[in-house]
Formats: structure tokens, sequence, C-alpha cells
């Protein structure tokens, strides 16, 4: 039985516009996440991510679901535009007005502070138990749904929301636990 995403997908290819419309639902956070992540720039991903968009749209009938799953299709589309807008050539400022840049990195105290502030979440997250941290992992980390995760975790979208929740005080603990002296 196919995926929705494919069942989807294969509405499209026959011209099925409100087909297109819940695949674009279906996809849109991981396609905004993934191109935020590549590009670094908001503005640059949202365009990316409607130009994937329309490309999904007018290339429809060449998605094989015999070669794959149609977020794996997409999301190789979207990767190549996202590395194609990093490859372009951008305009650059004389040499003089480099003079006037501020250095907008942190300073060694502040890196410290971050270096600190993440070793104390890693070990706090290797504490935490295994179903929470991937509950975590899955809902901040890679963006996922509540019934995505549910669906993998093979459990409800409550169950996740608690997972979540106990998993969030638990750090909250750790994390201050870590600070006191």
């Amino acid at each position: 039985m196919p995926s929705l995403a494919t069942a989807l997908m294969l509405r499209v290819a026959q011209g099925d516009a409100a087909a297109f419309t819940q695949l674009v639902r279906l996809l849109e956070r991981m396609a905004l996440g993934l191109a935020w992540r590549t590009l670094n720039d908001r503005v640059e991903a949202e365009d990316a991510c409607q130009q994937a968009f329309a490309r999904l749209w007018t290339q429809a009938a060449r998605f094989d679901p015999a070669r794959g799953n149609v977020e794996a299709w997409f999301r190789r589309i979207l990767v190549n535009l996202c590395l194609d807008r990093r490859r372009a050539i951008r305009p650059v400022q004389s040499i003089d007005a480099a003079f006037d840049l501020a250095d907008t990195a942190p300073d060694p105290e502040a890196q410290a502070i971050a270096r600190d502030d993440q070793a104390r979440l890693a070990a706090a997250m290797a504490r935490l138990n295994p179903r929470q941290r991937l509950a975590l992992s899955l809902f901040h980390g890679e963006g996922h749904s509540m019934a995505e995760i549910a669906a993998q975790m093979e459990t409800t979208a409550k169950a996740v929301e608690g997972l979540l929740g106990r998993a969030r005080n638990e750090l909250r603990t750790m994390m201050n636990e870590s600070v006191m002296p």
C-alpha cells in the first residue's frame, strides 16, 4: 500500500491541484527546515522551497514510486536548488569597505560559555531515558510532528506529548543542577 505522500504525488502527476496543496502541507515543514539549515538564510530558504514546490508540480510525471519515496525525491530536488543558490556568484564589496566592518563573532568568553552549555546539554541528554531522548531528537532536531513521532515510536501523539514534557522538565532540572556549585 503506497504512503500518503506517494498517493498524493500520483494524483499530482494527473494534475490534481487539491492533492498538490495537501502534499505541500505534508512536506513544507521538512522542506523549510532543510533549506534553512543548508542556506542559513530564511528568505533564501523560503525562495528555494517555493522553487522546489513549483518544480515538484511541473515535474510530477517524472516521479517513479518504484525508484524511491516522494520525500527523498523532493528532498533531492530541494537540496540541488539550495546548492545552486549557494554557488551563485554574489556581489562583492571593495576591500576598503571591509575596514569599516565590525567583528560580529562572539568574544572568547561567550564562546567558552556556549561550549560549556552545549557540553552540559549533551551530558544531560545522555542521562535521559532513551525514549525521551528519541522523542526530543525527532521533535526538536528533525522537526517531526507529534503524529509522525508517534508512528515511528509505535505509540500515540498524546503519549509523545507526555514524553516530551517529562523530557523537557528533566533536562531543565539537570541543567539547573549542573550550574549550581
